[in-house]
């Protein structure tokens, strides 16, 4: 009995060593590779994290000198954040706090080229949306009409639709188009929550042009 247990052990044995030789070498490969992934996995999330952290010491450093209204220390900080961290949410953030900063302080041109970069590499797409519009916003100041109205063709997000179509009013009337202007704030004044106060600002641009808003053209009140 003892002898055929033997006999069965070393056939198992003999089996397992001819798996292995056929085997061997790609389970370890696999199980290597497996390994370096987690390891890899662990460390890619460890470096985001830090780049994260840097970058926001950045953009607190950013928020400070805006606060201050110190342009040129914001504009230095913002151009060293995107440098060296552009795919973090805080690089498109800071793209924003400086263009708003820039344009308060009436320097158009370097809030638009912050707002340029905003709008093709912040990482979100709400934060891409945001500088477009702001961006179209400066275009049309500086009577760039197409590159406007390109620069809010770009803007996708649903959200934006009502205040994309308010700036085609702005851009139709610097163009002497009121027929536009009135079309495109009519689109903005129903897209508009009842709730914001931007609301009744639309509804000021459509009274200039002589259109009442909806509610006051159903009631039979004039503006």
């Amino acid at each position: 009995m003892a002898s055929h247990l033997d006999l069965e052990e070393q056939e198992q044995l003999d089996q397992l060593k001819a798996f292995w030789k056929s085997y061997g070498n790609l389970i370890t490969w696999v199980v290597t590779l497996a390994l370096l992934g987690f390891a890899g996995l662990n460390g890619w999330n460890y470096w985001q994290r830090e780049q994260a952290a840097k970058a926001a010491a950045m953009y607190d450093e950013l928020d400070r000198a805006a606060q201050a209204g110190e342009t040129d220390k914001a504009a230095r900080v913002f151009a060293d954040l995107k440098e060296r961290f552009p795919r973090t949410t805080y690089a498109g953030q800071g793209a924003l706090l400086a263009a708003k900063l820039q344009m308060d302080k009436g320097q158009a041109e370097p809030a638009r080229e912050a707002l340029s970069w905003a709008a093709e590499h912040a990482s979100e797409d709400e934060y891409r949306d945001i500088a477009r519009l702001r961006l179209a916003g400066l275009q049309a100041e500086a009577k760039q009409f197409d590159a406007a109205a390109k620069t809010l063709d770009g803007i996708k997000g649903a959200d934006f639709a009502a205040l994309v179509a308010d700036r085609r009013g702005d851009l139709a009337l610097l163009q002497s188009k009121p027929d536009v202007a009135k079309e495109e704030f009519l689109k903005a004044y129903k897209g508009l929550d009842k709730t914001l106060d931007y609301r009744r600002l639309v509804e000021a641009k459509l009274a200039s042009l002589g259109v009442a808003a909806p509610e006051d053209a159903a009631s039979g009140v004039k503006p």
